[in-house]
């Protein structure tokens, strides 16, 4: 099988690479390879994909295409190039897609944001969907994973709480009752994208993993995570607030700079909790939780507990929280 993955080199890139190598595929990577090299044994073809000429380096036919962009100057040209020598293609979307956050268990059919603004992520991969399916037709997949997590993840939200949780003492949180966690792993995601170009799977596919109830997550993370190197003397206490008060201290809603990873508006709980039937019925499979949060703790503490990260509250903007409220 001969598999031309547009990427390869980012972090879920280099998983369904690794993947479908694992598998057998014969993988070519087209990459300006900027985040880094591909795995050892797929070939790699450097481009710039918004230059003259960038898909004269893979001729020929392929079995499975993968591309993970959402960037329309980089998903029509190469729908442009290589749709009519594609067996099978995969488009990497996003359940941002939605319009609608406040249905349980909503499945593919649900209403997608109209695209007015492609630089707006949601709009841009709404149009790639559009794009892609125009071209290709009954040989495309798209797959629109939800909160993908695991070792090396650049966003750091999943991450975050196994780190705070595994320092112990007490723990800011938003209150629980009513959130749901729904994740991933970015494993289990490249599996189901090479096993989907292999067998030829099609339509449109939430891929995302079952809905946890938030303070289970927290529960399990934090049973998960016990042990060194947590304060002597100092057991986790989880400090649930309402959303009122973080709000008015200036702590954000699910990532970046000052949030608290993961936590939702309540208008918006039905995010994490997208139906994942048809992930299912095309051969998707996720792992039990305690391995992936095992794996990203190491990752975390290889990479420091306390460093400075893409998302998450810092040990002192999370202390200035606490004590507010005493």
């Amino acid at each position: 099988m001969r598999a031309l993955v547009l990427g390869g080199t980012g972090w879920l890139g280099r998983a369904v690479v690794r993947d479908m190598l694992a598998a057998g595929t014969d993988v070519t990577c087209l990459t300006r390879g900027t985040s880094g090299e591909v795995p050892e044994g797929a070939h790699l073809v450097r481009a710039d994909r918004q230059a003259s000429g960038a898909y004269d380096g893979v001729r020929g036919d392929w079995d499975d295409i993968v591309e993970l962009s959402a960037d329309p100057d980089l998903v029509e040209p190469a729908l442009d190039a290589l749709a009519d020598r594609a067996a099978h293609w995969t488009l990497v979307s996003t359940v941002s897609v939605y319009t609608r956050n406040d249905q349980p268990d909503a499945d593919e059919t649900a209403t997608l944001v109209e695209p007015r603004d492609l630089t707006q992520y949601a709009d841009a991969k709404v149009s790639a969907e559009r794009s892609s399916a125009a071209r290709l037709g009954s040989r495309l997949l798209i797959g629109r994973p939800g909160l993908v997590v695991g070792p090396g993840d650049p966003s750091d939200r999943f991450g975050y709480w196994p780190a705070r949780l595994s320092l112990g003492g007490r723990v800011l949180s938003p209150t629980t009752a009513g959130r749901f966690v729904q994740v991933i792993d970015v494993g289990d995601l490249a599996a189901w994208i090479g096993h989907a170009g292999r067998t030829g799977q099609t339509g449109v596919v939430n891929a995302v993993g079952p809905a946890v109830p938030l303070v289970d997550f927290l529960r399990q993370v934090t049973t998960s995570t016990a042990g060194p190197p947590r304060t002597a003397g100092h057991d986790t206490e989880l400090v649930e607030v309402e959303d009122d008060v973080l709000l008015d201290r200036d702590v954000r809603y699910w990532a970046g700079p000052r949030s608290l990873p993961l936590w939702l508006p309540r208008s918006d709980a039905a995010f994490a909790q997208r139906s994942g039937r048809a992930f299912v019925a095309t051969g998707g499979r996720t792992r039990p939780l305690e391995p992936t949060v095992a794996a990203v703790l190491a990752d975390e503490r290889a990479r420091g507990l306390t460093r400075a990260r893409r998302s998450g509250l810092t040990p002192v903007e999370e202390d200035a929280v606490l004590r507010s409220l005493r």
